[in-house]
């Protein structure tokens, strides 16, 4: 239960044996949404639209779990590293109790909501009625992928990072599993069609949940949820939040800007609003690998800041810089020299695969230098400076790209919402900058 070896063991090592655990994980994830579109496409093509219109609303549901899972997870490793282990084990029973409260809330909120928010976008009634079947059951499960992601990065607080792998891999391939035998039926199982596809992922979800909680009792981790920890403690709960509504934010200003630019693009033609779509898709797999060494950097820079070590926690954040910006150097490679067999992937259309290759090779130009501004705010999020991060974040996904995309569109055409990506990326990195070099100072003054 020594958590010393995070302020000990060399920097490249530790935090690459705290990453590789998430990148992992987090590509099973990305495999397990791909398959699960894929079998309810098989349904029908009004199913995987009934998906793709409840889809907002489950981001919703993550955005706000997973962010206040960062808040728990920075607190933790905060007091852990301050050798205050009373306070860290009321911070992980107070972040339980505050997640299972999230999920009941979202429960309730989000099923009766549902009809409301369907009918803004259709009057499809057996749309309507596919997307209530399938977002009743789904949203049933909100407590478990609260107290899932809320054990998630508890487990990474104290550096226990492959069991978060097993246990996240374990519910994905559940997932997997169940799809096809709940939703078209086999053996004694019913076919369940679009109920099958929510059910099988609420116990995924489920599942990892029993994991954790077994590799608790099997292994125990180094914070202790005891049962008096779990009355409402107002000061504890304020500190989670002051981390966790920030990170929660900051997940959710991705949306708003997709949704920005597929306005300012669908009035040149509706293709540049699919090459946009194609992009985040290809995206995903550059920043996934960046986003799990953010997740391995934040426990490590936490505990290192609560334990005085600040020289470490500047050492810390270089390694995790170099290794994003390597990772974006692929990237940018790739999107040079084979933008269009990248397009290809999604579209056999060839002058969309035209269209879409100039894109890439313009807002490649911002993928290395968006390193810093990634791994900066993940810093920060480490140090408890939540505000500061979710203003990065304000600056990449809103107050820059959505002006800078519709006044440059308006001069050169739809290439100018492409050339916002790059200028946003080195304006944000700039700003980043000087917002963490303040936190340093403030980090060394105590």
């Amino acid at each position: 239960m020594d958590q010393t070896y995070m302020k000990e063991k060399p920097v490249l090592p530790l935090l690459l044996s705290m990453s590789l655990p998430m990148v992992v994980s987090m590509l099973v994830n990305s495999l397990y949404n791909i398959v699960d579109s894929y079998f309810v496409a098989r349904i029908s093509e009004e199913a995987m639209t009934a998906l793709s219109l409840v889809y907002p609303v489950q981001n919703l549901v993550n955005a706000v779990t997973i962010g206040y899972g960062v808040g728990i997870n920075a607190v933790i490793s905060f007091y852990l590293g301050a050798r205050d282990q009373e306070k860290a084990d009321r911070a992980a029973a107070q972040g339980i109790l505050v997640s299972a409260v999230h999920g009941i809330i979202l429960t309730i909120g989000c099923i009766a909501l549902m009809p409301w928010f369907l009918r803004m976008f259709t009057s499809d009634e057996i749309l309507i009625d596919l997307s209530m079947r399938y977002s009743r059951i789904v949203f049933g499960f909100s407590v478990m992928i609260a107290l899932s992601l809320a054990y998630e990065k508890i487990f990474q607080a104290v550096g226990r990072m492959r069991s978060t792998m097993l246990c996240l891999m374990a519910g994905c391939i559940a997932n997997i599993i169940l799809d096809p035998i709940m939703i078209f039926g086999l053996g004694p199982v019913p076919a369940m069609g679009i109920e099958g596809a929510a059910l099988a992922t609420g116990l995924g979800q489920t599942l990892s949940v029993v994991l954790y909680l077994v590799s608790c009792k099997i292994r125990p981790i180094p914070v202790h949820i005891r049962l008096r920890n779990f009355v409402p403690d107002g000061s504890m709960i304020r500190r989670l939040y002051g981390i966790g509504i920030p990170a929660a934010f900051s997940l959710a200003l991705p949306s708003i800007l997709i949704s920005a630019l597929n306005g300012i693009l669908s009035a040149f033609s509706q293709s540049y609003v699919l090459v946009l779509g194609i992009y985040y898709k290809l995206q995903t797999f550059l920043y996934l690998p960046a986003s799990g060494i953010i997740q391995g950097m934040r426990p490590l820079v936490g505990y290192n800041y609560g334990a005085g070590e600040s020289g470490r926690v500047r050492q810390i954040c270089r390694t995790a810089l170099w290794m994003s910006a390597l990772i974006m150097v692929v990237g940018t490679i790739l999107c040079l020299t084979v933008p269009g067999q990248l397009m290809a992937l999604f579209t056999s259309n060839s002058q969309t695969v035209d269209m879409g290759a100039e894109a890439l090779r313009i807002i490649s130009a911002g993928f290395i230098i968006s390193a810093v501004s990634v791994t900066f705010s993940g810093t920060l999020e480490g140090l408890g400076m939540g505000g500061s991060s979710f203003l990065i974040s304000l600056f990449r996904y809103i107050l820059i790209i959505i002006p800078g995309a519709f006044l440059l569109s308006r001069m050169t055409g739809a290439s100018g919402v492409w050339h916002s990506f790059w200028i946003t990326e080195g304006v944000t990195a700039v700003f980043s900058w000087i917002i963490l070099k303040r936190a340093f100072r403030k980090m060394d003054k105590g």
